[in-house]
């Protein structure tokens, strides 16, 4: 196993969170706010990494109009680690720039772990086992290694995983796990097909990712043309880098492309809180199985979702809501149609969306 001091982790914060509106805004996005817990989201992702690498050996790459927010949500962290991407050029180059630092502090030879900030996790100690499992793989392996979440329900939101043939059982705490190399990455299929790739054995595609930072820049350069000439070109200057790399996922980019690519199974329970109406699912639920937070008084309700800021929120004889209040705004929907908010948003007239905007950045909690 490699010791702590080696090992890195790289925590993507970037995006501004649309489909948190209106509590989430570009100056205030979802990974900087306390959704789950009583601390941003950010900040408890931090806190479960800290066993798996220091706060000195940790990367956050942010919108560089966060930067300034991270630092200071996160005092602790050196102000250098916190990577401010000077425009969103996706997560292959994101995750390249982190290996190129990585590689120029520390060394290729020193393994990663990559994650987003804005997830749940549920039973810390095996998440952390499994990435540090995921880390030696790696390194072992010379490999890009990939953590499928083993599916809790066929989840037609989200992106699978087929695992191939078998590589090795590699202990993750106590227990063993078969390490596999990918044979397909599937994008995300409807209802049926999904429920047809969980019975088949595949896996969730969660994000996490682990591998030496060399062993990822050789893959980028063999495999990605986006990125891999801006990298050639501008491996010392991060706006040239970022100016010059071109927008594409790691999936595609990379993962999808390169014969290096294997899969450990993750068994933690993991959601990428995409929705408001997700938060049931993360949430301490009531008897009811609401998932207040702030002060709410429902009676004769379930399966809500509310979310109260400077107000109180009263709901009587409702089910499957979500209603988020905020003085100056209310939002109130279905669980279903909570996932499409981007239309919404798209569809408010202009002045609508500027008044709106001025009440939740002056709300409580906003001042800088």
């Amino acid at each position: 196993m490699s010791a702590p001091r080696d090992r890195w982790a790289v925590v993507l914060a970037g995006g501004v969170g649309s489909r948190f509106w209106p509590l989430s805004t570009p100056e205030r996005p979802k990974q900087l706010l306390p959704l789950i817990s009583a601390k941003p989201m950010l900040e408890d992702t931090l806190e479960r990494l800290a066993p798996v690498a220091p706060l000195e050996r940790t990367l956050v790459l942010t919108n560089a109009s966060l930067a300034d927010a991270v630092r200071k949500l996160v005092p602790t962290l050196p102000a250098g680690n916190v990577i401010a991407e000077p425009r969103p050029a996706g997560t292959a180059a994101a995750l390249t720039w982190a290996a190129n630092l990585i590689a120029k502090r520390s060394g290729g030879e020193s393994p990663m772990v990559c994650v987003h900030a804005d997830w749940a996790i549920g039973d810390v100690d095996l998440f952390r086992a499994t990435l540090i499992a995921a880390a030696d793989a790696a390194a072992a392996n010379e490999a890009l290694i990939t953590v499928g979440i083993v599916p809790s329900w066929p989840d037609p939101g989200l992106g699978y995983i087929e695992p191939g043939e078998p590589v090795r059982d590699v202990s993750i705490g106590t227990s063993p796990a078969p390490l596999r190399r990918v044979a397909r990455f599937i994008e995300k299929p409807d209802r049926v097909r999904a429920e047809a790739l969980v019975n088949g054995g595949c896996l969730w595609n969660s994000g996490i990712f682990a591998w030496r930072a060399a062993d990822l820049l050789t893959e980028i350069r063999a495999h990605c043309p986006e990125v891999a000439p801006a990298l050639d070109k501008h491996g010392d200057n991060a706006e040239g880098f970022f100016a010059a790399a071109r927008s594409i996922a790691i999936d595609h980019g990379v993962l999808e492309r390169s014969k290096r690519v294997m899969v450990l199974p993750g068994r933690f329970p993991w959601s990428d809180v995409g929705t408001w109406a997700a938060l049931r699912t993360v949430r301490v639920q009531d008897a009811s199985g609401n998932a207040p937070a702030g002060a709410v008084v429902l009676r004769d309700s379930s399966a809500n979702v509310v979310h109260a800021e400077g107000t109180t929120v009263v709901g009587y004889g409702i089910e499957g809501l979500v209603i988020v209040s905020l003085p100056g705004v209310t939002l109130v929907t279905t669980a279903e149609r909570a996932a499409d908010l981007k239309s919404l948003l798209e569809a408010l007239p202009p002045d609508v969306r500027e008044k709106i905007a001025r009440a939740v950045e002056s709300g409580p909690g906003r001042a800088a």
